[in-house]
C-alpha cells in the first residue's frame, strides 16, 4: 500500500532492495496525508512500528509550518507600504518602487513563497530583489535560476537596486569542477541556467542544504513540463531546501491550466494540488500588473490572409492529410517518440506554408517532383508579402521586426534584406559583448543605434525573452507562428512594453495562408491566451487580429520543439486537417 502511494505520487520513486523504496522529499511532503492514512489503517505510530529520523522530523515540522503559512495567506493583510518602504531603505535598497510595485511587494512580503506574474516591463526583477531584501536575514544568499538571456537583466538590476552592497551575481557555469569551486567560495548572489542546473543539481542541493538560501525561478513557465522533463525535475528536487522562494513569469500557463501545477508545487509541495484546484490555490500567493495597469496604449493587430499558389495548394493538400492521419493515430496511442515525430511533421507543414524552399533540403521528402513544381511558382505568397512589406515600411522611415520560428527562414530573410542592414537573432547566435557585431547583444545594439540597420529578423524561441526594442521599433510582422503561446506573447512584448508614450501606435501584422494550418494555430493560440486571461483575470490578454485586405495594405528546445504542441492541439489538427477541402 505504501509503495502504491509512492508510485502514484512520483515517477522518481525507486526500489531500494526488496523491502524499501525512496522518493523525492517534495513528493513525499505533498502526499504525507495519504501516507498517514496507511499508517493509521495498520496501527503504526512513532515508537510502535514506525520510526521517523531526526532529519525527517525536522523536514516534516518545516512542511507543517509552510502549509500553515499558506493557509493563512488568504486572510493575511499585506505589509503596509510605509513599513515596507522604511525597511527597504534601511537595508540599502536604493530604487524607489512605484505604487503598483509597492502594492505587489507588500503582498508577497507576507509569504515565504510567492509568485509575480506581471507583464514584461512592469518591474518583476525589481520586485523580486525587494522581496529578497525585505525577507532575508543577515547573510542569506540568493540563487536565481533563469534562461541565459535573462542574466544581463539581473546584473543590471542588482547594481541599481542594491548599490551600497557592491554586489554582483556569480554565474554558475563552465562544468562541474568550475561550479563546485564557485560554490565553495560561497557567493551571496548566484545565477544558473535551467539546462546547466540539470548537470549539477546535486552540487546545488548540497550547497542549499548547508546555507540559508532563497531560490527564484525567472521565466518559471520553463518548468511547466513537471517531472517529465529533466530541467523541471532538477528544480522540483530543490523545492524543500530554500528558506524563501519566488516564481516569475508573464506567461505562467502558455499551454493550459496544468502548466501551473509544477510551478505551484515548487512553491508549496506541502499543499495537495490538481488541475481543477490549482488556479484557486494560486490566487492568494500571486501578484500581477497587467498592461492596462501600466497605462500602455493598445496594440493594433491585423491579419493578412493570402492564397497559396495553385501547385503549392495541391502539395499542401497531400501533406495536410498525412499530418491529419498521424495526429489521429497519436490520439489513440502514447509515447514520446510518436509525439516528437508528429512535432516534426507539423513543423514541416508550417515551414512549407511559410517558405516551400525549406523542404528542398529534407532527405526522403516523398513528393520531390511536386515540390520542384512548387518552387518554380516562386517563393510562396507569405514570404513574398513579408519581404515587400518590410521594404515599404523601411521606405516610410520605420524600423521593422520580423518573426519566424524557423532558423533558415530567419537567416534567409535577413540575407534578402541585407541592403536594409538586416540583422538576425536565433538560438545559434551567441551572447557576448555589444561591441561585437556577431553577438546577440551586438546585433541588438546595431538595430537600436544604427540608422542604416532598418530590419531585425528573429526567432521567438531565442529572442522572446530579455530583448527590449520598444523605443525604436513599432512594427512587427509574423511570417509564421506556432502553438507556443508563451513564445508568441513574449515576442509581442519586445515592442509593446512599459515606457511607450500614450500616443504611440504599435502595429503587428500576422500573415497567414487561407485554409491552412495557420488558421488552426490562430484558433489554438486564441484559446490558450483566453484561458490564461481568465485564470489571471487579465482582459488585456486577448490578442484578436482583425482581417485586412492585403491589396489595400500594399497601397530550437529539443525536448519540446518549436511547435509547442499540446494534446488538445493535436486533436484540433486531426479535426481541421482531416476535413475535406
Amino acid at each position: 500500500m505504501l509503495k502504491r502511494v509512492a508510485y502514484d505520487t512520483s515517477r522518481d520513486t525507486s526500489l531500494d532492495g526488496v523491502a524499501a523504496f525512496t522518493l523525492p522529499w517534495w513528493a513525499f511532503a505533498g502526499a504525507r496525508d495519504e501516507f498517514l492514512q496507511v499508517f493509521r489503517a495498520h496501527g503504526l505510530r512513532p515508537g510502535a512500528g514506525l520510526e521517523i529520523t531526526p532529519e525527517a522530523t525536522r523536514l516534516l515540522q518545516q512542511s507543517r509550518r509552510v502549509a500553515e503559512t499558506y493557509y493563512a495567506a488568504a486572510e493575511a493583510a499585506p505589509l503596509p507600504i510605509d513599513e515596507l518602504t522604511a525597511g527597504l531603505a534601511s537595508a540599502g535598497f536604493a530604487r524607489t518602487l512605484s505604487d503598483r510595485q509597492s502594492e505587489n511587494v507588500g503582498r508577497m512580503a507576507a509569504l515565504p513563497a510567492a509568485a509575480t506574474f506581471s507583464v514584461p516591463g512592469a518591474g518583476k526583477t525589481t520586485e523580486a530583489l525587494a522581496f529578497f531584501t525585505h525577507r532575508a536575514e543577515a547573510g542569506d544568499r540568493l540563487l536565481v535560476i533563469a534562461p541565459k538571456n535573462a542574466f544581463a537583466a539581473w546584473d543590471e538590476q542588482i547594481t541599481e537596486c542594491l548599490p551600497s552592497l557592491g554586489a554582483e551575481f556569480v554565474r554558475l557555469r563552465g562544468g562541474r569542477e568550475r561550479i563546485r569551486s564557485a560554490l565553495l567560495a560561497d557567493p551571496r548572489f548566484m545565477l544558473i541556467g535551467y539546462q546547466q542546473l540539470t548537470k549539477v543539481q546535486d552540487l546545488v542541493a548540497q550547497h542549499l542544504a548547508q546555507h540559508r538560501t532563497f531560490v527564484f525561478l525567472d521565466e518559471s513557465h520553463r518548468i511547466k513540463s513537471g517531472v517529465g522533463a529533466a530541467s523541471a525535475r532538477s528544480v522540483m528536487n530543490l523545492s524543500h531546501l530554500p528558506v524563501g522562494k519566488l516564481i516569475m513569469s508573464g506567461t505562467p500557463m502558455p499551454q493550459s491550466v496544468a502548466d501551473l501545477l509544477p510551478q505551484f508545487r515548487f512553491l508549496y509541495p506541502e499543499i495537495p494540488a490538481v488541475e481543477e484546484t490549482v488556479i484557486d490555490l494560486m490566487k492568494p500567493i500571486y501578484v500581477r500588473t497587467n498592461k492596462a495597469q501600466l497605462g500602455l496604449p493598445e496594440v493594433t493587430r491585423t491579419l493578412v490572409s493570402l492564397t497559396m499558389a495553385p501547385v503549392q495548394q495541391e502539395l499542401y493538400q497531400l501533406m495536410r492529410l498525412e499530418v491529419a492521419r498521424e495526429a489521429s493515430a497519436l490520439l489513440d496511442a502514447q509515447g514520446r517518440q510518436a509525439f516528437r515525430s508528429l512535432g516534426r511533421s507539423v513543423a514541416r507543414l508550417l515551414q512549407f506554408v511559410s517558405n516551400p524552399s525549406l523542404l528542398s533540403s529534407q532527405i526522403g521528402f516523398a513528393h520531390q517532383d511536386l515540390l520542384s513544381a512548387v518552387l518554380a511558382e516562386g517563393e510562396g505568397p507569405k514570404l513574398d508579402y513579408v519581404l515587400r512589406r518590410a521594404r515599404r515600411l523601411s521606405r516610410e522611415g520605420h524600423k521593422v521586426l520580423i518573426w519566424s520560428s524557423f532558423v533558415r527562414n530567419v537567416e534567409y530573410m535577413a540575407s534578402r534584406l541585407s541592403d536594409l542592414g538586416a540583422v538576425y537573432i536565433h538560438g545559434g547566435v551567441d551572447a557576448g559583448s555589444e561591441d561585437d557585431s556577431d553577438t546577440r547583444e551586438g546585433k541588438i545594439k546595431a538595430f537600436h543605434d544604427d540608422e542604416t540597420v532598418r530590419v531585425m529578423v528573429a526567432n521567438p524561441a531565442a529572442a522572446s525573452e530579455g530583448v527590449s526594442l520598444h523605443r525604436i521599433c513599432h512594427h512587427a510582422i509574423y511570417l509564421d507562428r506556432t502553438f507556443n503561446a508563451a513564445h508568441y506573447l513574449q515576442s509581442e512584448d519586445r515592442i509593446h512594453r512599459f515606457g511607450l508614450p500614450a500616443d504611440q501606435q504599435t502595429l503587428i501584422e500576422i500573415v497567414e495562408c487561407a485554409g491552412s494550418v495557420d488558421e488552426t494555430v490562430r484558433t489554438r493560440l486564441g484559446f490558450k491566451i483566453g484561458e490564461m486571461a481568465r485564470a489571471l483575470e487579465d482582459s488585456s490578454l486577448a490578442p484578436d487580429p482583425i482581417p485586412i485586405d492585403p491589396t489595400d495594405a500594399e497601397a530550437e528546445d529539443p525536448e519540446e520543439y518549436a511547435t509547442g504542441l499540446a494534446r488538445d492541439d493535436i486533436r484540433a489538427l486531426a479535426d481541421d486537417l482531416g476535413r475535406p477541402g
